[in-house]
């Protein structure tokens, strides 16, 4: 069978991947064989300066979901590069870094610094994460989309994803000026922006107020979305929000996503992605699918 998926000129072994975020910096998983097996890893995302996230409480659990207000904690690029790439660089699957400025030039800076390093398949530009306190994000314009989008791609010797924001009017919008700025692929969607209420208290129970909700609640508009979006653009489409088993991953291929995310799953179940990665196997041979392309995009009408 074949497995391997392709964005833009750069092939992964299969069509699996971890979402940004649930994966973390976790050396001690580096050297696993299950792993190894992934068809990309994607790491907790990176900004220009180092920051050490928002105040607790981080993460509520909430029916069917999660709501999260890390704030992205990450040591900066100049640590990300001396002291987590060579560690993930050794694990042999390809990487997709995700990167985060505060404005443009935070995001050429970053970029410049990547342009330096090798064993970087892609590099995803995390337009759209809710916890930073920011009125508008890019991912909510699709003018500035398009505009940041092609800035970094002139400047970028890696493949460009856009990562999208599910918290918008019309997000195929969005993804079609991610394209006609020369993103390379868009991967999505980020989590909802959401809150819980202690009623005792009568308090937010997130720490930053807000968070962004994740989980199978989120799934099935998730799975629209890539719809949506897989229907409006000609470049591929990385799916992802609420993916615990190989079932709800080939939803999503279905829809049209030519790879998947597997994201508040890992903290249910580290080998989530690995179970999907075998469960979408035992499918295609079940189905007598020689292909994952026969997949990707089959849904019927």
């Amino acid at each position: 069978m074949n497995l391997s998926v392709k964005i833009a000129d750069v092939v992964f072994p299969n069509p699996v991947t971890v979402a940004s975020g649930t994966f973390g910096h976790a050396e001690r998983y580096y050297n696993l064989e299950e792993v190894k097996r992934l068809g990309a890893i994607v790491p907790k995302t990176v900004t220009f300066h180092a920051q050490v996230g928002n105040p607790p409480v981080r993460i509520y659990e909430t029916p069917s979901g999660m709501i999260n207000a890390i704030g992205i904690e990450n040591p900066g690029i100049d640590g990300f590069i001396d002291k987590k790439l060579p560690a993930l660089r050794n694990i042999g699957v390809p990487l997709i870094i995700s990167i985060l400025g505060h404005n443009e030039e935070q995001f050429v800076g970053i970029i410049e610094k990547l342009n330096t390093q090798k064993g970087i398949a892609a590099v995803e530009l995390n337009l759209s994460c809710p916890n930073l306190k920011h009125k508008v994000l890019v991912a909510q314009n699709p003018e500035a989309t398009k505009a940041l989008v092609s800035k970094i791609k002139s400047l970028s010797q890696f493949p460009i994803i856009a990562k999208l924001s599910p918290n918008v009017t019309d997000i195929a919008e969005i993804a079609q000026a991610a394209e006609a700025g020369g993103a390379d692929a868009v991967s999505l969607v980020n989590t909802f922006t959401a809150m819980a209420i202690d009623v005792k208290t009568r308090r937010s129970r997130i720490g930053n107020f807000t968070g962004g909700l994740s989980g199978p609640a989120i799934r099935p508009i998730a799975v629209y979305m890539v719809r949506r979006v897989a229907q409006q653009v000609k470049i591929p489409v990385i799916g992802m929000g609420g993916i615990m088993t190989a079932q709800d991953a080939l939803e999503f291929l279905v829809a049209g996503a030519t790879m998947v995310a597997v994201g508040t799953g890992n903290f249910v179940n580290p080998r989530a992605p690995v179970d999907v990665l075998e469960g979408i196997e035992a499918f295609m041979k079940e189905q007598n699918i020689q292909d994952i392309r026969e997949i990707i995009g089959s849904l019927k009408t």
